[in-house]
């Protein structure tokens, strides 16, 4: 919510009438919320720009005369203002949502190529959510806050996985590395995993990110990193070198059998309006590593994995939350903070270090 009574002032840029529309109907019926104008294209877009500067830009990737891509890199090189993208990428489209949010974009939305205005419709909260969020991103690098709509209650953990009281973890010498992370995500886990030595613990991520681009994410940071990185499937096996990244819209889960750790992979409700959540990782690795674990919650609106990274320290895991000044929003390590849930509190580039002797 708004501290004040300034309203958020957005930019629509989309070649599409029905989105232009549809899109503006939806951020007019919040009341923090101010469409100031709409564009065809980046051309139109610029000139309006220098008329009245948006809080918050809205962008397409595919559009005439100048694609989304193009015109994202000269906002941020020449003037940066927070951009949310919504578009229609698909799978093979996916590594351009990547080089998006390495641009500075804050958000991806994805829109389908059918049954648009209807997704809009229903996606109604999560999109004015993304609005608010991307007026607070700080920049430097690259969200959801709640609007009072009817909506179905937010779900916890509990909806996944119960919780177990007992804390019978047996100490052994093998080290699970477990991070959750939201907008900003993305740039914060680049910087943290090629940091990282090819014998680094284990490790498993929750990204807040869409269907389909966790693969091409993943794939990216395989090739930049000593680690190996993948997308997560279902009975993958946890071990030193590797970093498991949970699939968008599926919930991960860490698991144990003997001595080998391992991911579920699983379907499963909302927590904490999210699937992957962070949550539903934290509390699994609490429950299967125990003090055998490091939980590290990173930059991202909202409060999902606050109160796993409690259980987690709870059941004798070292917890790190990033620092309010690297991160892209401050929501998610700040709640985790509040509640006492973090050990340590480092800034992006010392997390890494720290990790490493911890070894």
């Amino acid at each position: 919510m708004q501290t004040n009574n300034k309203k958020i002032k957005v930019l629509i840029v989309d070649d599409s009438a029905v989105v232009r529309q549809t899109l503006s109907s939806i951020f007019q019926s919040d009341p923090d919320i101010e469409v100031i104008d709409t564009a065809v294209d980046p051309y139109f877009a610029a000139q309006k720009i220098q008329t009245e500067i948006p809080d918050v830009i809205t962008l397409d990737i595919e559009m005439p005369r100048m694609d989304g891509l193009t015109f994202l890199k000269k906002i941020m090189s020449q003037h940066p203002i927070p951009v949310v993208i919504i578009s229609s990428l698909t799978a093979e489209g996916s590594l351009t949502a990547i080089k998006a949010l390495e641009y500075g974009a804050v958000e991806i939305i994805t829109k389908p190529q059918l049954g648009t205005k209807a997704f809009f419709e229903e996606s109604k909260i999560r999109l004015c959510d993304v609005i608010k969020a991307a007026a607070q991103a700080n920049l430097r690098k690259k969200i959801i806050s709640y609007s009072p709509i009817d909506v179905k209650p937010k779900l916890s953990a509990d909806a996944v996985l119960a919780k177990v009281n007992s804390n019978s973890m047996i100490k052994t010498t093998d080290t699970v590395i477990s991070v959750g992370a939201s907008t900003g995500g993305t740039e914060a886990l680049s910087v943290f995993l090629q940091a990282l030595p090819a014998d680094t613990h284990g490790i498993v991520v929750v990204q807040h990110m869409p269907e389909l681009f966790t693969k091409s994410f993943a794939n990216r940071l395989n090739e930049l990193c000593k680690i190996t990185v993948k997308e997560a499937e279902n009975g993958d096996t946890v071990f030193p070198g590797r970093a498991l990244i949970a699939p968008g819209n599926k919930h991960m889960l860490l698991r144990r059998s003997g001595a080998r750790y391992y991911v579920e992979v699983k379907d499963g409700p909302l927590v904490n309006r999210h699937r992957p959540s962070v949550d539903v990782l934290f509390r699994s690795t609490a429950q299967y590593a125990g003090s055998n674990a490091i939980g590290i919650i990173m930059t991202g609106m909202g409060d999902d994995g606050a109160k796993g990274l409690l259980e987690m320290k709870e059941s004798g895991a070292k917890t790190i939350a990033q620092d309010e000044k690297s991160c892209v929003v401050f929501g998610m390590p700040k709640e985790a903070i509040k509640l006492d849930a973090a050990d340590h509190i480092l800034p992006l580039d010392k997390i890494a270090p720290f990790i490493i002797k911890l070894k």
